[in-house]
């Protein structure tokens, strides 16, 4: 058991959760106070102790579920005997609770059974909510249809599709309604429709839950817990890879900015509270020496008065960089009541400022939508032009940066050959508080093919590689 758990406090460490050995301790003196029997009691106890974050639930719940899998021999690949036997014994065993006696089925197991009756079962096991008839059809399911075989490299969702494209649940759904309906004493109003499928749903995704169990269980059994942790092993949200990020993930990272933001504002009080003394205030100083003879003991300073800073953001939205883009407009809204004044302005070789864009609405959602869609970004080609959208935003806006401003360049600096006029750069860093530049590129890939991310470097405050909310994290820190 030691071992194991061991093993599974490694995994979470590879997977990225940060688990201290304290923190290890006390997981391994919470579970010594559990019955251990109580796989749900043992799960939230580990959960208690290695997870800080509620962002990283989902990755504690994957390796727990591979290395606390169930186990025994009734999961091999390829036995079907003991598997098999479990299932039919599970299957009489219900079948005598219910009183359905010995029809076909009955005597010889569910193995005789045709599909037409398997989902007749599984429609009467989700109308009925069984969750012990969903998990024996489940694993029927996972025998009959995912085609599972020993040593074969096939991940769990190719077995999860073919799992499910036998089932039709999206059928099985309807099927259900129209039974409710004949059923219901009177017509159903659209209200109680409504709650009949949102409550079918759930229990169609308990049954989808059981298929993806039984399907790991299996995988497990063949090729061991740390291969399949390593398989089944996914980024956390502040390790997801901008460029790279799905719908659902991209909608974590939106969560996620508002501890970042929080931190920020923290990190600017913290730095107007102790900042640093000002010059020697003269006339203050003699004033409070005329209380110790005109000696003066205890010098007065002025002390610098706090101003919020202005925040430009110029972000490249071209369709190399686009989601970069799309997190980093999100992470400008939600820093937007930390600075006295945010503009934004976007571009691919044209620019526009897309300011109002945020204040007309409270969906940052809609927001971006409307820049993609609204906003006057192309000059020529559409192609990127940093050089042509860089002299036109120092033609049209370079009066208003003053020495409040922070200006944020966001993209990968790849200009397709096109002059660089990287003096408008100069100027702007000549004027502005700061320049700071996010590339969402690998550093190993600056400076090489069209980008020139070097020659803007020069005339900024740093260039910094920016493609996860680790790294964006680290830069909010460096901003404070």
């Amino acid at each position: 058991m030691l071992d194991l758990l061991n093993g599974f406090v490694v995994e979470l460490r590879n997977a990225g959760l940060p688990v201290s050995l304290t923190e290890n301790l006390d997981a391994m003196e919470a579970v010594a106070h559990i019955p251990i029997e109580d796989r749900e009691a043992f799960k939230y106890a580990l959960g208690a102790t290695l997870v800080k974050n509620n962002a990283h639930w989902r990755a504690f719940e994957t390796v727990f579920e591979v290395y606390f899998s169930l186990r025994g021999p009734e999961f091999r690949i390829g036995d079907d005997g003991e598997d098999g036997d479990a299932a039919d014994e599970m299957w009489r065993e219900m079948q005598a609770l219910q009183g359905q006696g010995e029809g076909r089925g009955a005597g010889g197991g569910i193995e005789g059974l045709t599909q037409e009756e398997i989902a007749q079962m599984l429609m009467q096991a989700l109308l009925a909510g069984d969750q012990a008839m969903m998990r024996a059809l489940a694993r029927q399911a996972v025998q009959r249809h995912a085609g599972m075989e020993p040593g074969r490299p096939v991940g769990g969702t190719y077995y999860l599709y073919r799992t499910l494209r036998n089932l039709d649940l999206d059928g099985l759904m309807e099927r259900m309604m129209d039974q409710m309906r004949e059923q219901a004493p009177s017509e159903m109003t659209p209200f109680e429709e409504r709650l009949e499928r949102e409550e079918f749903d759930h229990r169609i995704q308990e049954f989808r839950a059981e298929i993806e169990a039984e399907i790991r269980r299996r995988l497990v059994a063949d090729r061991g817990v740390e291969a399949m942790a390593k398989t089944l092993r996914k980024p956390l949200p502040e390790d997801v890879d901008f460029m790279h990020a799905s719908r659902d993930e991209m909608q974590m990272l939106k969560k996620a900015l508002q501890p970042l933001t929080r931190k920020l504002a923290a990190r600017l009080t913290r730095k107007r509270r102790h900042g640093r003394r000002g010059p020697l205030d003269f006339r203050n100083t003699v004033r409070h020496s005329l209380s110790t003879g005109g000696v003066p003991l205890d010098p007065k300073f002025r002390y610098p008065r706090p101003v919020k800073p202005e925040l430009i953001v110029v972000a490249d939205i071209s369709g190399s960089v686009a989601a970069f883009a799309r997190f980093t407009l999100m992470l400008v809204y939600a820093l937007q009541n930390q600075f006295s004044k945010v503009r934004s302005f976007v571009f691919i070789d044209g620019i526009d400022e897309v300011t109002d864009y945020f204040k007309a609405t409270e969906d940052v959602s809609e927001a971006v939508h409307r820049i993609n869609t609204e906003a006057d970004v192309v000059w020529v080609d559409g192609h990127s032009d940093y050089g042509h959208a860089f002299e036109v935003f120092w033609q049209r806006y370079g009066r208003d940066i003053g020495p409040k401003s922070t200006v944020l360049l966001l993209g990968d600096a790849r200009n397709n050959y096109h002059a660089s006029q990287s003096w408008v750069v100069k100027e702007i860093e000549q004027k502005a508080r700061h320049v700071y530049w996010l590339n969402p590129e690998p550093r190993s890939y600056w400076n090489t093919g069209d980008s020139i991310v070097g020659e803007y470097a020069t005339h900024t405050d740093g260039v910094f590689e920016c493609r996860n909310l680790r790294q964006l994290e680290a830069f909010v820190e460096k901003l404070a």
